[in-house]
């Protein structure tokens, strides 16, 4: 449990730094563009760094979100059926869930092999772009886990959006 707790602060802590980076920067952009004259256009960075701010941020979250109940669920039937029938259909959609996740990441691995191979590199950042490709992997990384670590009942997602929903 402190390895899950360490992985939660930590996780917490990039997003939280990925989200204000990314409204400071966004904020600069605006007064730069606003007031900067000529100067502006030495920032056009900023416009992509935020971007690839926010993909990393939305992946990033996925585990998360899970975690705490916070995605998108049709809970009408599972919450309908009796104890010894819901326990089943909970561990099938954790095992659906955590094989997706895993052949996601499988996907984007190959695919940030594939563009690395390829040398292509962002526009104004000038940083390869497969760099930029690891927010998927990452993200269904952190998402496979968690509904691996649901599975396993070592936590309990579906209370967690049961809590949520009331």
């Amino acid at each position: 449990m402190k390895a899950l707790n360490a992985l939660r602060l930590l996780e917490r802590s990039i997003l939280i730094f990925l989200f204000l980076a990314m409204v400071a920067l966004y904020f600069a952009s605006v007064v730069l563009r606003e007031f900067g004259g000529t100067i502006a256009s030495d920032f056009a960075w900023i416009e992509e760094a935020v971007r690839l701010m926010s993909l990393f941020l939305v992946f990033l979250a996925l585990g998360l979100a899970l975690e705490r109940g916070k995605h998108v669920s049709i809970t009408n039937m599972r919450d309908a059926l009796p104890p010894r029938l819901r326990r089943p259909l909970l561990a099938l959609i954790d095992i659906v869930g955590l094989c997706f996740s895993l052949y996601l990441a499988w996907l984007a691995l190959e695919l940030v092999q594939f563009v690395m191979k390829t040398g292509q590199r962002s526009p104004t950042l000038n940083i390869p772009m497969g760099l930029i490709y690891l927010a998927p992997v990452a993200g269904f990384l952190l998402l496979g886990l968690r509904y691996g670590l649901s599975l396993f009942g070592v936590i309990d997602r579906f209370t967690a959006q049961q809590e949520a929903e009331a």
